[in-house]
């Protein structure tokens, strides 16, 4: 076992651990960003959290100790970052609410439009309400515009932003030759879970189109993707990217990671509640959900790691396709061997299951989510909430 939370999970005589149970470590955590903080300091840039991919506001004072800031996606997410960051957010939304658009603006520091006509529509309200803020001697919003550098090597069309017909930012052939007055910086994100290397190549791509804006630009967002604290990362690689980027355009940088911020920190526990023979294919089925708990599972897809399992089938060995517990026909997960045979009332454990995991979490088919917990520093569990009737009441009407 490589932690103790993994030691206590592994008690024969049981853990003070409900079922099903996110489980986030803090000691996990806390590598992760003395990493990521490393990162940001010998580069010269920010790193900020990315709500998108971990929003466990409980855990927001630890990483407020590493990083200043984090980027939302909708006003939900701003005001979280408000009350739980304490700052104000770096916000991009594909398009703005008219209804929204003045509480997004007095509640962030930075603004990325998605398009050109986004920019036109709203720009004379952030102009004004900047003037304004310069007259009572406070900081102004600065705003950027969402490039597509027409290069990803995402593999996933779900998950690539540049892929024709994609909404996701502007294209070169979109943009004025000029930076107007009020727009200050460069986004773009073509990453998800990628090393430094296809970074420098998506530069290169990002370069050979954008190169005259980039120049006029006072910061650019390098966007989410790099996934920095994955074993076997070259961090020294992504230094020296990041160094020679900023020295050469004379810009600050800003990185928004989703999945390196909470990579590998924490598990979801859950348990049997029943095996059946499924026209000779055993069935365990869990009190879990991949569609409604894990939906990355089956829109990556990719297949989770259970501890204490063989991640394949082995012959010889008790082998069992995993069901979710709603009615959905492709709720499952498929297949995996144990040392022996399933009973109703084992505790399977999922690895890896905290970033991008609680954030897209649903109670389809009125299935309860997942408690949440922590594992403190000091090894002690913590319950930091749990759901019942109310929650997925609360969802409808």
């Amino acid at each position: 076992m490589n932690s103790p939370l993994l030691q206590y999970l592994d008690n024969p005589t049981g853990t003070s651990i409900p079922s099903p149970c996110f489980v986030l470590e803090e000691a996990k955590l806390r590598r992760n960003l003395q990493l990521i903080d490393s990162v940001q300091k010998s580069a010269g840039v920010t790193i900020i959290l990315a709500l998108k991919g971990f929003s466990m506001f409980s855990a927001f004072p630890l990483v407020r100790e590493y990083l200043s800031g984090a980027t939302a996606s909708s006003l939900n997410e701003i005001r979280l970052v408000n009350e739980y960051m304490n700052v104000p957010a770096h916000s991009y939304i594909p398009a703005y609410r008219d209804d929204e658009f003045a509480e997004v603006l007095t509640r962030s520091s930075h603004l990325t439009f998605n398009s050109w006509s986004q920019w036109e529509r709203f720009s004379g309200r952030v102009a004004a309400y900047n003037a304004q803020r310069q007259a009572d001697g406070k900081p102004t919003v600065s705003c950027g515009i969402r490039v597509n550098p027409q290069y990803s090597e995402v593999a996933t069309d779900m998950y690539n932003p540049c892929v024709p017909g994609s909404r996701l930012g502007s294209t070169r052939d979109q943009l004025p030759d000029q930076l107007p007055d009020g727009l200050d910086g460069i986004h773009f994100h073509t990453l998800c879970e990628n090393d430094s290397f296809t970074l420098e190549r998506t530069l290169t791509a990002l370069e050979s189109r954008f190169d005259a804006l980039l120049h006029q630009a006072k910061w650019v967002n390098f966007g989410g993707g790099h996934l920095m604290t994955r074993e076997g990362y070259d961090t020294d690689h992504l230094i020296g990217l990041l160094k020679a980027f900023r020295e050469k355009y004379n810009v600050d940088i800003i990185l928004e990671p989703g999945s390196a911020i909470a990579w590998q920190t924490g598990v979801l526990v859950s348990t049997v509640l029943d095996v059946v023979d499924s026209q000779g294919i055993d069935v365990a089925i869990l009190d879990t959900s991949f569609a409604a708990h894990m939906p990355d599972t089956l829109e990556m897809p990719y297949k989770p790691r259970i501890l204490n399992s063989y991640h394949e089938p082995v012959a010889g060995k008790p082998t069992y396709r995993l069901g979710g517990m709603t009615c959905l026909a492709g709720d499952f997960m498929g297949d995996y061997s144990f040392d022996a045979p399933l009973q109703i009332g084992d505790q399977l454990v999922f690895d890896d299951m905290i970033h991008y995991t609680m954030v897209k979490t649903s109670t389809f088919n009125g299935v309860n989510l997942p408690s949440i917990g922590v594992w403190k520093e000091d090894e002690a569990f913590s319950l930091i909430r749990s759901y019942g009737y109310e929650s997925f009441k609360d969802r409808l009407s």
